[in-house]
């Protein structure tokens, strides 16, 4: 069923949207395929794949699986066509998985979801991933920007933006929030960290600990500010947290002088943390009378 041309964006999501019309469910949804009902698409152009990055490619997905989704047509129940990924299909195979995270394009009627995806919009019970997907595709079909958009659905910009970013974090964490296992602040709270392993590692803290949006946060700035932090007996490093020679010694220095092994943490921008363990009041009591003897040395 074709859409007519009258049916403009800028004339607002009343004009857009006509119930007599839209008789369609298709849009874009995210879940796990079986890679043995996906086949890849005979019009590929790329026919050529480097065996070392694809080999490279396999080693990350088994380590940490696929951060972005492949993109799939529906064809039936049980079968299904690569549109975009085929380089992430095959390192998948070569890894040794059973599944793949896959945007699936469920509708055949290309204009007939442009209108569908609008009208999905309104929809109370859509999660943020569903919208999210919408209004990327309303961006990529008309060649839209955010702006443009927000002016055309009555969506504040930063609304759109701020959907449109999670579909920039590893395909785990997404399928998770389309699940509602994680709510849409912890997935903003993640999309602060910078490294898409250390983004997973959180993740799984969330699952296993049930830590709440604010304690996300918390860890989230911890991390941004060069710390370790501690989370279910597991010790968390931020990505090129690695201190320089001169912090080195200078944490060195440290232990030797009050006789445990001091934690120094340092950003690039300069702040940092000094934590000093002790392992018994006796010991407490030890520290502490270093810090007085500083004190009358002033």
């Amino acid at each position: 069923m074709a859409v007519q041309k009258k049916f403009a964006l800028g004339r607002g999501l009343d004009a857009l949207i006509s119930n007599e019309e839209i008789k369609t469910s298709g849009s874009s949804s995210i879940n796990e395929i079986e890679l043995s009902k996906i086949s890849v698409n005979p019009n590929q152009p790329r026919r050529e794949f480097d065996p070392i990055a694809l080999q490279e490619l396999a080693d990350s997905i088994a380590e940490i699986g696929i951060i972005q989704p492949i993109t799939l047509r529906k064809l039936n129940d049980d079968a299904y066509q690569i549109i975009a990924g085929e380089r992430r299909y095959r390192a998948s195979i070569q890894a040794g998985m059973k599944t793949i995270p896959a945007y699936i394009r469920t509708a055949d009627d290309e204009n007939v979801m442009e209108m569908a995806l609008i009208e999905n919009i309104q929809r109370e019970d859509l999660n943020s991933l569903e919208i999210a997907l919408a209004y990327e595709h309303l961006i990529e079909q008309y060649g839209l920007t955010q702006e443009k958009l927000s002016e055309r659905i009555g969506k504040k910009r930063t609304t759109i933006a701020n959907y449109l970013r999670l579909l920039k974090l590893p395909a785990p964490i997404q399928v998770a929030l389309k699940n509602k296992e994680i709510d849409m602040g912890h997935a903003r709270a993640l999309l602060a960290l910078d490294d898409p392993k250390t983004q997973i590692r959180i993740f799984n803290e969330i699952l296993s600990q049930g830590y709440s949006v604010r304690k996300v946060e918390e860890i989230v700035k911890a991390l941004s500010s060069g710390e370790s932090i501690e989370s279910g007996g597991k010790k968390i490093t931020p990505k090129g947290a690695k201190l320089s020679e001169e912090y080195t010694l200078l944490q060195n220095h440290l232990c030797n002088f009050f006789g445990t092994k001091v934690q120094l943490s340092c950003s690039p921008k300069g702040k940092g943390k000094i934590s000093i363990p002790f392992n018994s009041e006796a010991d407490l009591e030890r520290i502490m009378e270093i810090l007085d003897s500083l004190k009358q040395n002033e």
